[in-house]
């Protein structure tokens, strides 16, 4: 890359970022503190976003002043349902860039990007999940006029 700040280019995955995917599942399963839990794999994610399409992918890319670009992050995301405003909600699942594009708008970029598929879905809104000790991640959200849901506990139920 040149010495000119990179801008980020966000665009759909193929079944070629598989393993990209897998790669950035890994980087945020460990920014996270949690990389043993993850039990995806390259192929699961293959399967489950190219094949069966459950869910879907972003890869965001830098690229420089010569066009040349590198990945830069990554999300995946999926469409759920409200009942209450009849309309679908897009969820974003993941959402992970590397630390050296953060701060420069890569994250923005997404979001943006998601922004205009749920509209273009006709999404009543996009909701995510943030870890509460997160303080960067809680900060940018808010200066996006995102809003935590007061009131609502999130909560899991494993299967075996």
């Amino acid at each position: 890359m040149s010495q000119a700040g990179p801008v980020a280019r966000v665009r759909e995955a193929t079944p070629k970022d598989a393993r990209l995917i897998h790669e950035y599942v890994r980087k945020l399963a460990d920014f996270e503190l949690l990389l043993d839990r993850v039990e995806s794999t390259e192929e699961s994610l293959r399967r489950d976003i190219f094949e069966r399409k459950i869910v879907r992918a972003l890869v965001v890319e830098a690229v420089d002043s010569d066009g040349e670009s590198e990945p830069a992050g990554f999300a995946l995301w999926y469409l759920t349902y409200s009942s209450f405003a009849g309309k679908p909600i897009l969820y974003l699942e993941d959402l992970y860039v590397d630390p050296e594009y953060r701060r420069l708008g890569f994250a923005r970029a997404v979001i943006e990007r998601l922004k205009e598929t749920a509209r273009a879905e006709d999404c009543a809104r996009i909701e995510w999940a943030v870890l509460d000790w997160n303080e960067r991640a809680l900060s940018f959200y808010a200066s996006l006029g995102a809003s935590a849901r007061e009131g609502w506990t999130n909560y899991r139920l494993e299967l075996d």
